[in-house]
Parts: C-alpha cells; structure tokens; sequence
C-alpha cells in the first residue's frame, strides 16, 4: 500500500531540482499532487510525465509572493479535490552577496519568495487542511544556512532561519488547536540541483554558475553533493504515518556538514 495514498498535496517551486524530486516521490507514494511554479513550460511537462507514468498530478502556475494567487490556487484545489493533506513550500531563491554589497532590492526579493512565499502558504493551507478534518504535514524547505552563519550567505541565511522558527511556532500553534497539523522544516546541504546553474547575478557581480561537486568534495564529510531524491525521501517520511508524532521539528540532510569538522585534531598536532 502506497504510503500516501489518498492524499493531496501541494508543492511550490516544483518544475525543477528538489520541488520536482517531491513531486515525483508523492507522487509515487499514491499522493494527488498539485505542482506549482513560475516555470510553466517545466511545470506542465513534469505534471504530464507523472501522468503518463500512472500518477495523479496536475501543473498551476503560481508566483509565491501574490496572496491572491494561494487564495486562487487553494479554491481550485478545494473544488476538485475536496480537501489539502499536504503543502511542501519549497520554492526559494537564492543570492550570494556580502551582507555589505547585497542591494536593497535583492534583499526585499529574497525575503518576498523565500519567507513571504512561506508565509503566505501557510495562512492560506491551514484553513483548507481544517475544513478537510483530517490534520496535514507541512513540509518547508529551509537549509543547513538556516543553522549556522555562512558568508557571503548572510541574506539567505537570514531567510532559512527565519523559516525554521517560523515553522516551530506554528506547529506549537496546530498543536494547541489540536487540528492534527504538524509542521517540519527540511534542511539540506550542497544538492546537486538546476540552482547553481541559475544563481542571478547578485551585488559586484560575485554570483556565477557553481559546480556542487567541486563544492561538496571540499565542503561536506561524505565527498559528495546529495540528490534531490535524498532529500525528496525525507519529505515523504515528514509527511507519512511514520512521522505522526513529529512536529516543530528539524530534518537535517547535509553529507554531515554540521556534524562538525573533519580530521582528528590529535594527529594533526602530532
């Protein structure tokens, strides 16, 4: 038996990287999946894909910042669907800039998608989850920048951890209201994904196409950028059954990037 089976979810940002690794990993979980984002053209190609493979799954175009817009898709999906089980707020952006040189502007951008976005998703789905009297999972995207400082990350970072606690306080919000909604943030490290390719350029023109691999075999103890697929798993684990008592809890995948640093000390004195 499908570990979601019956269930509809939603999920943002989902034309691409980890938002299509989700989609296609409810999908197959037995989920009714709604994929949104700015990407129509890859957005309705994956949707037909999925639905070619035997799955349920449909594309809407959504910008994330435009509350009419969540007003508009969360009635749509009410209307044919009768209910929401599941939002994964994925879509996000990011720059690399120091805090000094990152313009007004970008910093306003990145607030709007990354923790707006959330926000917004968050209003909107949690009335629609209640009026379906079955509770939810609401799984937000944050990162490892989300837990520690990262330079030239300052910006971004200060989105990753705004949505951490932001996600802790409304779970404790669900809870109290006993509606049966939990809330989980998911934090990733250096996933191989379309995002390096696509960083737009950012203040004194620092940003550029980045290599993950390069990245992850100077930077993460297992050697090796991860796939959206790791990350698509624990999606579906925070929203089966398995996680039913989990909730304003933190799901780290990062090769071990915030374990600590590699190396022993003592044979490095010795």
């Amino acid at each position: 038996m499908p570990q979601l089976a019956d269930r509809v979810a939603l999920v943002t940002g989902a034309a691409s990287g980890i938002g299509a690794a989700c989609a296609e990993a409810l999908a197959r979980e037995g989920a009714h999946v709604v994929l949104t984002d700015l990407d129509a053209a890859r957005g309705e190609a994956l949707a037909a894909r999925l639905r070619g493979a035997g799955r349920a799954a449909e594309f809407l175009p959504q910008d994330v910042t435009d509350e009419a817009r969540w007003a508009e898709i969360v009635a749509a999906i009410e209307a044919r669907r009768r209910r929401l089980d599941i939002l994964v707020a994925n879509a996000g952006i990011g720059i690399i800039a120091p805090a000094v040189e990152i313009s007004l502007a970008d910093w306003r951008r990145q607030m709007a998608v990354n923790v707006e976005g959330v926000f917004l998703g968050v209003k909107h789905c949690i009335p629609a989850m209640r009026r379906g009297g079955r509770g939810g999972a609401i799984v937000i995207m944050s990162s490892v920048a989300g837990l520690r400082g990262s330079a030239g990350l300052s910006c971004y970072a200060a989105t990753k951890a705004a949505v951490r606690y932001f996600a802790k306080s409304v779970a404790l919000e669900c809870a109290e209201a006993r509606d049966g909604i939990r809330v989980n943030t998911v934090h990733p490290g250096i996933i191989a994904t379309p995002i390096w390719e696509k960083l737009p350029a950012g203040a004194g023109g620092r940003n550029a196409p980045l290599d993950p691999q390069r990245l992850a075999a100077a930077g993460v103890p297992l050697g090796e950028a991860g796939r959206p697929e790791d990350i698509a798993g624990g999606v579906v684990f925070l929203c089966s059954d398995a996680a039913r008592h989990m909730t304003g809890a933190e799901l780290v995948m990062d090769g071990g990037m915030t374990a600590g640093r590699m190396g022993s000390l003592a044979a490095a004195a010795r």
